[in-house]
């Protein structure tokens, strides 16, 4: 129990590290919140750009909302993985990195604190560009499962998670070029997983690599439940590929980040910046 109790306390101690580096930086995130509800609006617009535009008998409040929940869940998605794989490049920003990987705990230790709190960040971010949305817009949602999905978004988190994990290990191999490597995954899981529009319209052999991508499975259950009301109990074929990926992605992350680790110390590319 000694034990245990440590453990959750060294990972509580990321999550407030990480508090405190926002609060250090709320200028930065008050831009960056800012910049993420103008986004939002500006592609929910696109929904009644398209009647003006002359798409006659565009039900224009229907692809509002279909815009919206792309916004929403994506913003929800990148933020996690963002923080997560931030892992390093913060530690490096903050010149902590060697006294973080050398401290005598646990990996999985550091990343629950990490991942926790960009769960929790998440929400929150999420939830004011929402409530934003909700200010510009007359959404209406009578007949959505909310409760479905939430489901949804935790079952996601735990897939984006994983792969966060092993995206996290480009930076402690790669110091130059390792973070902007992170960004063509998650601009990749942008183009085929069905943000804006159906995996459909892609061509047949994106539609095959938007099967491989956790957003798609997110987007689509969220989307049935709430543009649907589809029960919850309907949405296990949306959840066990989530599963899946996660079960699959979160171990292996953390062996990979463990041994990306040791290689770095090793051939001095812990503490380099560039």
């Amino acid at each position: 129990m000694s034990t245990l109790a440590f453990e959750v306390k060294a990972s509580y101690a990321f999550i407030e590290r990480n508090f405190f580096i926002v609060r250090r930086y709320w200028a930065w995130e008050l831009v960056w919140l800012v910049y993420s509800i103008v986004n939002s609006l500006s592609v929910s617009y696109i929904g009644f750009g398209m009647e003006k535009l002359g798409g006659q008998g565009i039900d224009s409040h229907f692809l509002v909302v279909y815009l919206a929940i792309g916004t929403l869940v994506w913003r929800y998605l990148s933020s996690v993985f963002y923080w997560v794989t931030d892992v390093v490049g913060m530690e490096r920003w903050e010149g902590t990195i060697e006294y973080t990987l050398m401290a005598p705990i646990r990996r999985i230790t550091h990343m629950l604190g990490q991942t926790a709190f960009a769960v929790v960040y998440s929400l929150f971010h999420t939830a004011v560009i929402l409530g934003a949305t909700l200010l510009f817009f007359d959404i209406r949602l009578a007949n959505a499962n909310l409760a479905g999905a939430a489901v949804m978004l935790m079952a996601g988190s735990l897939s984006f998670i994983g792969i966060s994990i092993v995206g996290a290990v480009l930076p402690l191999l790669f110091p130059e070029r390792g973070s902007q490597m992170t960004h063509v995954i998650i601009a990749l899981l942008l183009l085929v997983s069905g943000v804006y529009y159906p995996v459909d319209v892609l061509p047949a052999w994106l539609q095959v690599a938007s099967k491989f991508s956790p957003a798609t499975y997110v987007l689509d259950g969220v989307r049935a439940t709430l543009l649907d009301g589809a029960a919850t109990g309907s949405l296990w074929p949306y959840i066990w590929p989530l599963l899946v990926i996660g079960l699959l992605t979160i171990p292996a992350g953390l062996r990979i980040f463990r041994w990306a680790e040791h290689y770095a110390k090793r051939t001095g590319k812990l503490h380099r910046n560039g």
